[in-house]
């Protein structure tokens, strides 16, 4: 769903308003984009890096029949909640949508988020849930344990960074406030081998060039960093050169992996993966265990968070030793195995086979033997468990931003497991996959955290209660 749908309830009145056109606007909001929101002769304006109070002359720079879109122009009136962000490119690129809006006032608009979901979706009783404050981070920077970063060249030097939103020029990213310092470490680092060496670059307009991307992910409970060069074709010049010098400047890398992904694909990632030097993957701990992450396993961006977010799904969940636990969406295991020491059993099952292979590793390596884990959708897999005559009095599900399969909450409504948490990364579909889940179940509470600072995104853990009859 995007912002315009969210929000246009009703076709406005047409208005005249023209591409440069510049009209005075009062920001009455923000929304789900982390944007301003006012209104333009009755017709809502979306304006990127503005605040709830202020008073700006806007620009228009997009006018469509049911919205506007607009950037400051000049600001008349600053909120009291404004302030510098420490990322000078913070309106460029995307990942920075709230760094110029006060810490507390971000952890107050994602519980807000909240509310407009429901607002938007209305799920039985949903004007009573509680909805609890959003747990912040005491320094909410220097959090990010993964970084991609798109490799061109700029000006005749090798550049690394994202692109300005809306477009593929790229912006040099040579510091980044957001991210755990020694994954820009190595970023710099990188950027000044592959301009030494020589190592040709990807060029978008010609389809030339090796380096497309680098990836760099620290675990951050061992320390270990791993190194992903993602390139145009499997030939990488120069590569015994390159390895002894990140073996020699970066002793923190422990992997260096090479990710083939040729062709024009908007994808960062292609298939294939081979190892260049070191493991085929670094160890992260998580609730005391540790855990497997080969080069494109899912894990949170967030560590300190992270275990945040876990504590609170155990405390919603309230595990008991004669719990059967369902792990849907499993990952690489880490919720699952997180609760397997409180459980009878924990079965969990992940569409991805990597992350199946990891799961089942990661139990291994922990002595774990009450969880496994299998290849499949939820939606498929609970089913066949439940014919096979599974029983199961725990589920916590834990999905992409597109929320649950239709066909899983389906299932989740007929098993009606007695406990139940939903972790959710998008208040969106959370509000609208309650609309069904809530014909059985009551919204305990609502717990938003903070995974990323300076971002409008918010994960929320949510407790439903199976509605006595």
């Amino acid at each position: 769903m995007n912002t315009h749908q969210h929000y246009a309830k009703s076709k406005p009145r047409d208005v005249a308003v023209e591409i440069g056109q510049r009209f005075p606007l009062t920001i009455k909001r923000l929304g789900i984009n982390g944007e301003g929101i006012g209104y333009y002769q009755r017709k809502i304006c979306f304006v990127p890096y503005a605040l709830p109070g202020e008073v700006i002359v806007a620009q228009v720079t997009e006018a469509n029949a049911h919205f506007l879109r607009a950037k400051i122009h000049r600001l008349r009136k600053a909120s009291p909640h404004r302030v510098e962000p420490q990322d000078p490119y913070a309106t460029e690129v995307g990942g920075f949508e709230l760094e110029h809006l006060a810490y507390p006032q971000q952890l107050a608009f994602k519980r807000d988020l909240i509310r407009q979901a429901l607002d938007k979706f209305k799920p039985y009783g949903y004007r009573g849930y509680t909805i609890h404050p959003t747990l912040g981070m005491d320094f909410p920077y220097e959090y990010r344990n993964k970084a991609q970063f798109q490799i061109r060249m700029i000006d005749g030097h090798v550049a690394a960074g994202l692109y300005k939103t809306g477009s593929h020029d790229l912006v040099d990213l040579p510091t980044c406030a957001v991210q755990i310092p020694v994954t820009m470490t190595v970023m710099r680092e990188m950027v000044r081998l592959i301009e030494d060496l020589q190592i040709p670059v990807y060029d978008e307009d010609t389809k030339a060039g090796i380096i497309k991307t680098i990836a760099v992910r620290v675990a951050d409970g061992t320390g270990e960093v791993q190194l992903t060069i993602i390139t145009n074709t499997p030939k990488l010049p120069h590569v015994h050169q390159l390895l002894d010098a990140i073996a020699t400047r970066l002793p923190e890398v422990t992997s260096v992996m090479q990710n083939i992904n040729p062709g024009t694909s908007p994808l960062i990632w292609g298939d294939e993966t081979i190892n260049l030097a070191g493991n085929d993957a670094i160890t992260e701990v998580i609730s005391g265990l540790n855990f497997r992450l080969s080069a494109r396993a899912f894990l949170q961006l967030n560590p300190e968070q992270t275990q945040v977010l876990y504590d609170e799904t155990a405390k919603a969940l309230k595990p008991a030793r004669t719990d059967t636990l369902i792990d849907a969406y499993a990952g690489i295991g880490t919720i699952g195995l997180s609760l397997a020491n409180q459980v009878d059993q924990v079965l969990g099952m992940e569409v991805i086979e990597d992350a199946v292979k990891d799961a089942q590793f990661n139990a291994e390596q922990n002595g774990i033997t009450n969880a496994r884990y299998e290849v499949g959708a939820a939606e498929d897999v609970m089913p066949r468990w439940l014919h096979e005559g599974v029983q199961f009095d725990a589920l916590v599900v834990d999905p992409p931003r597109s929320g649950l399969d239709d066909g899983l909450i389906k299932q989740i409504l007929r098993a009606q497991p007695a406990k139940f948490v939903y972790v959710s990364c998008n208040p969106s579909t959370l509000a609208r996959d309650l609309v069904s889940l809530t014909r059985a179940y009551d919204v305990k509470y609502m717990q938003p955290v903070d995974m990323m600072p300076q971002t409008p995104k918010c994960e929320v853990v949510v407790k439903l209660t199976l509605r006595q009859r």
